[in-house]
């Protein structure tokens, strides 16, 4: 019988000791992860803000400083509020300003009001709603310039549509981009009409998020349809209203491509000449990038102005 071995026998450990976690900041820790998973977003996120900044803050600042400076054989001077003087001692100045307000109130009562009504038309069908839908936006989805073409040949006097229609009736036939009257009101009719059909979705949308209880309370108190629009209506809807009301300003005081292509900018006697034309006269056609600057920022500050006291008045109202 043998001795028993004074030497403790080795036990192997088939278990692993736990892995040490690693550091924040290491390849492996909490950070690395959060950032490897959030690589691609914020890829996206500087691609966006990179291009924002190249092609919308960098060309404002650079307007800032031209609006102030004058370049003669390449060589750039600081001219102090000479830009702006020119542009305020042009005559063409004040008569832009007025064709353009013109244009914001005519198409605040076209562009305003009727992809609104056109909206409340649609949402009391109830079939066939897809295809109004379509037939309201096909014209959003034509390129302007095709649909700005399009109405030039309608208003042709010599062959246009409309004048067709007129003779029809017994009607005179019109120069409708030719008189110095009427043909600003030509130029908002094809903005209208090119420009409603995302509005009047927008509308649509708005509206039937409506509870349609408030329209069966309302009828069981006895109101007719225009009474609904009144009270039930426009106020569950103000807030679109208002935003809507606040872009179509802003896009109606930068109107350029309707006239310039319909009566080339100026028509007949300046009656459709507005800032932005008469910015790109400056520039284009005068070379003088100071004066377009300067009248820009004008522009800037009041289309800002305005925003601002609209922000305002909308946030004492909800208080």
């Amino acid at each position: 019988m043998s001795a028993p071995s004074l030497t403790p026998s080795k036990t192997v450990n088939s278990r692993k000791p736990p892995p040490v976690p690693a550091a924040p900041g290491q390849p492996g820790g909490r950070f690395a992860r959060s950032l490897r998973r959030n690589l691609t977003a914020h890829g996206f996120l500087i691609g966006a803000v990179l291009c924002f900044a190249v092609f919308s803050w960098y060309p404002m600042v650079r307007e800032f400083f031209l609006a102030f400076q004058k370049t003669e054989d390449g060589v750039v001077s600081w001219v102090g509020f000479d830009n702006l003087a020119t542009v305020l001692n042009d005559p063409a100045f004040w008569q832009a300003w007025r064709n353009t307000l013109l244009f914001t109130v005519l198409a605040l009562v076209l562009g305003f009001a009727v992809p609104f009504l056109i909206a409340v038309t649609i949402n009391e069908f109830r079939h066939g709603k897809g295809y109004l839908r379509l037939l309201v936006y096909l014209p959003v989805m034509l390129p302007p310039v095709a649909a700005v073409l399009l109405f030039k040949y309608l208003y042709d006097p010599g062959y246009g549509l409309l004048n067709e229609i007129f003779d029809f009736f017994g009607l005179p036939a019109q120069q409708w981009l030719q008189d110095p009257d009427i043909s600003m009101l030509a130029v908002v009719i094809a903005s209208t009409w090119m420009n409603m059909g995302g509005a009047t979705l927008i509308y649509l949308a708005a509206l039937q998020g409506i509870p349609g209880e408030l329209y069966e309370a309302a009828e069981l108190d006895g109101a007719g349809l225009l009474r609904k629009i009144w009270h039930v209506t426009i106020p569950q809807t103000r807030l679109i209203l208002s935003l809507m009301l606040l872009m179509q300003i802003i896009a109606t005081m930068q109107v350029f491509v309707e006239p310039f292509l319909l009566t080339g900018g100026a028509g007949p006697e300046g009656s459709t000449t507005t800032v932005v034309h008469l910015i790109y006269q400056y520039a284009f056609n005068f070379n003088n990038y100071g004066a377009a600057a300067a009248l820009g920022l004008l522009l800037l500050v009041l289309l800002a102005g305005f925003s601002a006291v609209y922000v305002k008045l909308s946030r004492a109202e909800d208080e």
